[in-house]
């Protein structure tokens, strides 16, 4: 889920930006500072979105930087149980999955794949035995994440696509299709069996 967080701390500007504005100083530590940040409380951090205010500065003895106290907001990408991620096929591998949520990828394993039991080709395909769907790198889908874990540098993200409504956008648009053809099939039964009793 993505979030805007107000956050607060003291940001230490490295002397070689003293030329800039203090504001301009202070972007740019935290562009630097906050590029690629991962924390399990607050998630990825996107950007910067903006500085909100700035205290005093104050310098360390011993230190050539100075510290300024920044209110400041971020835009966040923070991953959440049962949340519905929309992601693009990244790599396909003999146990499943890696798929790209834009900001951090997710791992389908084989089984959480698709309700049917799944077959890795060499051409790097996971096939449907019954069903012979088949999901490759670049599909589109979505899935629900499912696990979690916090332990390293990045977040270890679960999904599966074995639930209704999951899945390669393409299979779901078949299904809708199927679906949306039974009706009329029933409601055309309905309608010949209504006309058989008047007669």
């Amino acid at each position: 889920m993505f979030y805007i967080m107000d956050l607060e701390e003291y940001i230490r500007v490295e002397p070689e930006l003293f030329g800039l504005e203090t504001k301009d100083a202070i972007m740019k530590q935290l562009d630097k500072t906050y590029t690629n940040f991962f924390d399990k409380e607050i998630g990825a951090v996107l950007f910067v979105l903006e500085i909100e205010s700035i205290g005093e500065g104050i310098i360390i003895p011993g230190d050539g930087a100075v510290y300024y106290n920044t209110s400041f907001q971020v835009l966040t990408f923070k991953p959440e149980l049962q949340e519905l991620v929309y992601g693009v096929v990244d790599e396909i591998t003999n146990f499943g999955a890696l798929v790209d949520l834009g900001i951090i990828k997710g791992m389908l394993h084989i089984s959480q794949a698709m309700d049917d039991y799944v077959n890795f080709s060499k051409s790097n395909v996971l096939t449907g035995k019954n069903s012979k769907r088949a999901l490759k790198k670049g599909d589109l889908v979505l899935a629900r994440i499912v696990a979690l874990s916090f332990k390293g540098d990045e977040p270890k993200i679960g999904l599966t696509m074995r639930q209704p409504g999951l899945g390669k956008l393409e299979w779901m648009q078949e299904d809708k299709r199927r679906a949306s053809q039974a009706k009329a099939k029933v409601e055309k039964g309905e309608e010949t069996e209504r006309k058989g009793k008047k007669k």
